[in-house]
């Protein structure tokens, strides 16, 4: 670290400063009392800067290298989402395994969270069919793991590095009931496409008596007050056939496919 002193007659309008690296300390904040190179090869002292914000910088960008790594050869693939609390004895278990079996039929990889519920379902639907199974799962406060059904997984730390896998490998988003996770993927996927982040990308609303609802609210409230217009409405597409979903990907891809 180097330490500037400028002219007395400038000291005003240029206070004295201290450089660590591009950063500029001046002020109250200039007074360190190592560098950073001495406190590189120090072994001694507490392990807290592992816990510091230019630390975490290094674990993000670690955590986009080691997945987009291990994704990238990953053929055509559909992200689902769903709840981890569905019971494997529930009618929508089956019917995850069922999308999971059909998007392998097709040819496609499925993607999940890689937790329980739904997205083991989808997962053993996808690896029982002889399709690639894939799970993204997420650090979280309660264990909560890869299920045994996912073939190739990645786990993250952060929300939104996984979130950018779960777009980026994908070419469609099917969502399954679920809760608050569910909700926040289906809506930034959503937006993506709105905003042409993200082109010829289908979002499917499996289970009409269960979106049904807020599909309404959306149409009756959201399309009728002019914050989305008709083209936002058509993003959205509820059927509760799993031929009819994996129709709209297939339709979709090959739409993609012939404008590149």
């Amino acid at each position: 670290m180097t330490e500037v002193t400028p002219d007395i007659d400038n000291a005003d309008e240029h206070p004295s400063e201290r450089h660590r690296g591009p950063v500029v300390l001046r002020r109250s904040r200039q007074s360190e009392d190592s560098t950073t190179d001495q406190r590189l090869l120090d072994s001694r002292g507490p392990s807290d800067w592992v816990h510091t914000d230019p630390w975490r910088v290094l674990r993000i960008q670690a955590e986009f290298v080691e997945g987009f790594g291990a994704l990238a050869e990953v053929p055509r693939a559909v992200t689902v989402f769903g709840s981890a609390r569905t019971p494997r004895d529930h009618p929508e278990y089956q019917l995850g395994r069922q999308i999971g079996a059909a998007l392998a039929g097709a040819g496609f990889a499925a993607i999940t969270g890689g937790g329980p519920g739904s997205m083991e379902a989808v997962n053993r639907g996808a690896s029982e069919a002889g399709g690639l199974s894939i799970g993204l799962g997420i650090e979280l406060p309660f264990e909560q793991g890869l299920n045994p059904w996912v073939d190739l997984g990645v786990n993250f730390r952060y929300f939104f590095a996984r979130k950018t896998m779960f777009v980026k490998y994908a070419q469609a988003f099917i969502c399954l009931p679920g809760g608050f996770g569910t909700l926040d993927e289906l809506f930034e996927a959503l937006t993506l496409v709105q905003t042409k982040k993200v082109t010829k990308f289908p979002v499917v609303l499996f289970g009409s008596s269960y979106w049904g609802g807020l599909y309404d609210w959306v149409r009756g409230t959201v399309f009728a007050e002019g914050k989305i217009n008709e083209r936002d409405m058509a993003l959205l597409h509820v059927t509760d056939d799993v031929d009819d979903a994996v129709g709209v990907v297939q339709e979709a891809y090959k739409a993609w496919e012939d404008t590149h």
